[in-house]
């Protein structure tokens, strides 16, 4: 038996690989399937079976192209009714897989149709939970995307993911291995934990979720309490991995390398958005006007989803030379797939070619320190709330506008005056600064390192007394 996590950090989603003696089964697979068929091909083995744990909001599956691939079945938990043929297993059906079985928990409460598989090994015994987001490591899964669908309120869907948790997952042994779908940084939770694989001995022991002694109405209030709405793409990929897709090789192929002359007649044709997706840095020296930053090097995924509010958006790329068909991958993972080409040599081709530029004016943490003792300046923070709360700048004149909301609360941010705007580390800032920059303000300085950096300079720091719930836009005076 062979079981392999495969992670992909920038969705902090984990897709499986399993073989037991020749046959293969894959749960929750990332949407370019090649690396699945690859590898069986490599093991000498055939995938025989494709599990969903669920109909995943934060991502676009590839079960329907490996389906499509290998003429494996596609395997969803009860309640699960998409548009193409699939498996629909009963609650404690049985799967056979070379030496070992897999078992369908059906588990509702993150989404109805949630199912947990449970592998057996050789020898009949429980060994691993493949548990999707049902149950997290730190955490569980959040109980308020399917509600709309399902008629249900998140507090109902919670009560039903409580029992799942405690009639079908809590009753196994404590060495049982939990390999859930997402780790820390998903959407899809509050409180994820960084490592990707524990045992459920461990989660019963520290899982909030999980306490032997809670009731319902405390796991009700607890799982619901201080949750952030969910992205906007979030219902648009359940459609997709619903109803089917188009296969990402047909959409790498339908993208051109433009020349900057093309570039830029396709962009004003188009409508599209110019999304740069280059290291920070190398955008704040030098990009197009109006370009938008979410660099590849950071949750590239999760920011597009919540930042591009139209799914269907016309796309055109600027990426380091080399990386542009990765970029239109990531894309794709999670359903931009209206992506019209690439600029061909990069951006050093658009400055050669002469074109217009614009810049992002930076300073250190340092300098900053500086600017607060001697200047009277503004200072804003973009970090999400429970970053904020923990520690921030203590200066009077700071203005804290989450990154999440910047497309409904850019007003929010100064208009008239400079100002310094900084994250955790400077990913988030370029993001904010690119965003303001296409919407007319020129007027903020971008700290390098961001909270991080400014943490180390001696500049004074303070606890907010605010809990999760404070609004998302707030102020210290």
């Amino acid at each position: 038996m062979k079981i392999e996590q495969i992670y992909t950090g920038c969705l902090a989603q984990g897709a499986y690989y399993i073989e037991s003696n020749g046959e293969v089964a894959i749960i929750d697979p990332l949407r370019e399937v090649q690396p699945y068929i690859d590898r069986a091909t490599k093991d000498g083995a055939s995938i025989k079976y494709i599990f969903e744990t669920h109909f995943h909001a934060d991502f676009v599956s590839g079960h329907v192209t490996l389906a499509e691939k290998t003429n494996a079945p596609i395997i969803y938990g009860p309640n699960a009714n998409p548009t193409f043929k699939a498996h629909i297993a009963t609650d404690g059906e049985v799967f056979k897989l070379g030496n070992i079985t897999i078992t369908a928990l059906h588990t509702p409460g993150h989404t109805m149709e949630s199912t947990t598989y449970l592998l057996k090994d050789e020898n009949g015994k429980d060994h691993a939970i493949f548990s999707g987001d049902t149950l997290f490591l730190g955490d569980v899964g959040r109980p308020d995307l399917a509600q709309k669908a399902a008629s249900l309120t998140q507090e109902q869907l919670a009560g039903m993911l409580y029992n799942s948790l405690r009639t079908k997952i809590m009753p196994l042994a404590d060495d049982v291995i939990v390999y859930p779908a997402h780790g820390a940084g998903s959407a899809c939770g509050k409180n994820l934990s960084k490592e990707t694989v524990g045992t459920l001995g461990e989660q019963k022991q520290t899982n909030y979720a999980l306490r032997a002694d809670m009731t319902e109405a405390e796991f009700v209030a607890e799982v619901t309490d201080g949750l952030l709405p969910p992205p906007a793409y979030f219902p648009l990929n359940v459609k997709l991995n619903k109803e089917g897709y188009e296969n990402v090789e047909t959409i790498i192929n339908n993208n051109k390398e433009l020349s900057p002359k093309e570039f830029q007649a396709l962009a004003e044709e188009s409508g599209a958005l110019v999304l740069d997706v280059r290291p920070g840095g190398d955008f704040a020296s030098g990009h197009i006007p109006g370009s938008i930053f979410i660099g590849l090097s950071g949750q590239f995924a999760p920011w597009v989803g919540a930042l591009i509010t139209d799914i269907k958006q016309p796309i055109l790329i600027i990426a380091p030379e080399g990386s542009e068909e990765e970029a239109i991958i990531r894309l794709s993972r999670v359903g931009y797939d209206n992506t019209l080409g690439y600029l061909k040599g990069g951006f050093a081709s658009w400055k050669t070619e002469g074109f217009e530029y614009d810049t992002v004016q930076q300073v250190t943490a340092e300098e900053l320190k500086n600017k607060l003792t001697t200047e009277d300046i503004k200072v804003v923070d973009v970090r999400k709330p429970g970053e904020y709360n923990a520690a921030h700048i203590d200066y009077k004149d700071l203005t804290h506008a989450p990154l999440d909301y910047i497309n409904d609360n850019y007003k929010d941010y100064p208009a008239d005056e400079k100002f310094f705007i900084h994250c955790a580390g400077g990913y988030r800032s370029l993001i904010a600064a690119s965003i303001l920059k296409a919407r007319g303000y020129h007027n903020m300085i971008d700290v390098i390192g961001g909270f991080g950096a400014i943490k180390n300079t001696g500049i004074a720091l303070t606890e907010a007394s605010c809990t999760s719930t404070c609004s998302s836009t707030t102020k210290t005076n």
